[in-house]
């Protein structure tokens, strides 16, 4: 018999079949939540459904071929049992509660992020009890379970009758066994090269239409291997010697002596004037704090009374930009100073974390306490593994008794928690005579939104408003009771954010998402003020070093934004995602991404022009030369802690 009405491949097509109308069903759902961002018309819209059935089919080849070389090379005698008869029913019903399952779950990664799945749900597998409970206090999780099962069952009864003409179909010959074999490997590696050509080429003018053409499951299981992109191989480069020069005189000053013969390797002795200054620091690195919160940069909800007082008494940034759109980037770029590498963090490359020149470094080999302080499990997104192997001490909510935790969910103890933590180390520090470097990570301003009762006039759990609300008035409480410390005037308070609540847009790097606040605060030892140049998060560090007066090898690609000669340089920001890597100079912005191509956006704050360029320009040239360096630095231990020997200093004129 023809082998398209065979029992094994009129099964297969049921059953994929099946998983293709749930794969357009989703489409179509989320080209209706987000209709206004990707610009619908009749041709995009049929350029996307077109798309979309491409990445469809190419899952479903790869899906395909275990289960259909299973069902060809099963003998005549197993087809002829009822319990394999009924296990395939049982196998067509949980294969379409793990379809409408991944549905219901991109529809929830859709709403967080903008995107079909990648890199960060693989992650979340990782951190699956954080994630869960994060997901347990945010939905109601059994009654859509519930729905998925029974919708699955009303499904299954629909297609009883298909599904009962299949499983009563004739079996092929051996011939027709050979050739289904054959076509499944023939379609599994068409698809395999018509995907790894068409990505990420289609749909380039708009990331939302690109990524609802995409296909959740498949992104999902190619995410295993891009959260890893080598940068030679994956994006635009030039020779070293081209682009050395460049890379240095973006990081030069009359303080910057260079060390290295390599022209891409930056390590360089910083010389900063007068005497060193022994302060102390508090570093608060707030979770997902837009600058549009904010009520003195025009939010009107009356969110952020605390934060909007500090910005008149401190030295603020407002026009500073984080360097990512996740909590492990935004770490990674305030305490080693580096652009963000393609792939990975170096937070998360597990094996491959330690050993770096930080800023919690830099100040333990000069007698500080470095500790990092979490309100959650420092277990997540690897960051015990990180602070502690890069000089410092760790504090995080296992570390923390019951009884000094008055709130926790599913990230992590409340921010008045943490706060309260931070009292005590420093206060432990003052009492030894130690100066101390606090670098906390605080979890409430964050999904399922949920705090203190009664703190504020606005309920726990009642949305993002509320955890904003939550987050400014634990500042002021803690600030409240720093300003009563002995400590507090020889301590200079930073609050940043680590990345913005949301950072989805039509362009890969929409970059007024980007835009984070920076808060210096040291009454008596920094004069308030607003500071308008272009910055990045990689800035922080050496502009913290530059207030201590402290001289040291430097491995950061950042600046000293007090620094006179820094206003001399070529303005910039760096930002980027885990493949799209962006100079922003206030004005336009260059992105290099995977398969070498090379944008820039003009007016990147406004219209953003897209150009497609075949050749580095001036401003494409910058953008590789940080990257390049970046990737150059870190593959070649450029980045490796090393102390600044007395004997050496005394040798380059340095104290």
């Amino acid at each position: 018999m023809p082998l398209f009405r065979s029992a094994p491949v009129r099964y297969l097509l049921l059953l994929l079949g099946s998983w293709l109308g749930i794969f357009l069903l989703t489409r179509g759902v989320l080209l209706l939540k987000d209709w206004t961002s990707s610009e619908p018309d009749p041709v995009g819209l049929l350029g996307l459904f077109a798309s979309g059935l491409t990445y469809d089919l190419g899952f479903l080849a790869y899906a395909a071929l275990p289960l259909g070389c299973c069902l060809l090379l099963l003998p005549a005698s197993g087809w002829r049992r009822s319990s394999f008869r009924l296990g395939l029913e049982l196998l067509l019903l949980v294969s379409l509660c793990v379809m409408l399952f991944s549905a219901l779950a991109e529809w929830l990664f859709w709403d967080e992020f903008s995107v079909r799945f990648n890199f960060i749900a693989v992650d979340y597998l990782v951190y699956s009890d954080e994630v869960l409970n994060n997901i347990l206090e945010s939905y109601p999780v059994y009654a859509l379970l519930s729905a998925i099962v029974c919708l699955a069952l009303a499904l299954l009864w629909l297609l009883h009758a298909p599904l009962q003409a299949a499983l009563a179909s004739s079996l092929p010959d051996w011939r027709g066994r050979v050739a289904g074999l054959l076509g499944l490997l023939l379609a599994a590696t068409a698809s395999n090269l018509l995907l790894d050509q068409q990505y990420p080429r289609g749909l380039d003018g708009n990331t939302i239409r690109r990524e609802l053409a995409s296909n959740g499951p498949y992104q999902f299981f190619a995410a295993f291997r891009n959260n890893e992109l080598d940068y030679q191989q994956f994006f635009a480069s030039l020779p070293a010697a081209s682009i050395g020069p460049g890379i240095r005189s973006e990081l030069q000053g009359p303080r910057a002596r260079f060390t290295g013969s390599d022209p891409l390797d930056i390590r360089r002795l910083i010389d900063n004037p007068g005497q060193p200054r022994q302060l102390n620091i508090v570093l608060v690195t707030i979770e997902s704090l837009s600058a549009k919160y904010l009520g003195s940069v025009g939010d009107r909800r009356g969110l952020t009374p605390n934060l909007d007082r500090l910005r008149r008494e401190s030295l603020y940034f407002s026009n500073f930009y984080a360097t990512g759109t996740r909590t492990d980037r935004g770490l990674e770029a305030l305490t080693l100073s580096v652009p963000p590498t393609p792939g990975r963090s170096i937070v998360k490359r597990i094996g491959h974390e330690s050993g770096f020149a930080s800023l919690g470094q830099q100040l333990a080999a000069r007698g500080y306490d470095s500790v990092f302080a979490y309100g959650g499990r420092g277990y997540f997104d690897n960051m015990n593994a990180f602070f502690a192997g890069n000089g410092y001490r760790i504090v995080d909510q296992s570390s923390v008794p019951e009884q000094q935790i008055s709130f926790k969910n599913a990230w992590g103890m409340a921010d008045e928690d943490l706060y309260r933590q931070a009292i005590n180390l420093a206060d432990s520090d003052y009492a030894r005579g130690k100066p101390f470097l606090l670098q906390l990570m605080t979890t409430s301003n964050h999904r399922p939104y949920t705090y203190p009762q009664g703190r504020i006039d606005i309920p726990s759990g009642d949305g993002r408003e509320g955890a904003v609300k939550y987050t400014d008035h634990a500042i002021g409480q803690f600030l409240a009771e720093a300003r009563r410390k002995p400590w507090f005037d020889k301590t200079i308070f930073v609050f940043v954010a680590d990345h913005c609540a949301g950072s989805a847009g039509t362009q890969d790097l929409p970059v007024a998402n980007y835009q984070i606040p920076l808060f210096i605060y040291a009454p008596g030892l920094i004069a308030a003020t607003d500071d308008q140049q272009l910055a990045s998060q990689i800035d922080l560090a050496p502009t913290l070093l530059g207030l201590l007066n402290i001289d040291y090898q430097s491995t950061f690609f950042g600046r000293d934004l007090l620094d006179p000669q820094t206003r001399q340089l070529p303005a910039r920001a760096l930002l980027g995602n885990y493949q799209h890597l962006g100079l922003f100079d206030g004005e336009n912005l260059a992105i290099l991404s995977p398969q070498k191509r090379m944008r820039r956006h003009n007016a990147a704050l406004g219209a953003s022009q897209e150009q497609r360029l075949r050749s580095a320009d001036p401003l494409l040239r910058r953008d590789i030369g940080y990257y390049q360096s970046a990737s150059h630095a870190l593959h070649n231990q450029l980045l490796a802690w090393q102390p600044l020997p007395d004997a050496r200093a005394s040798a380059t004129g340095l104290r």
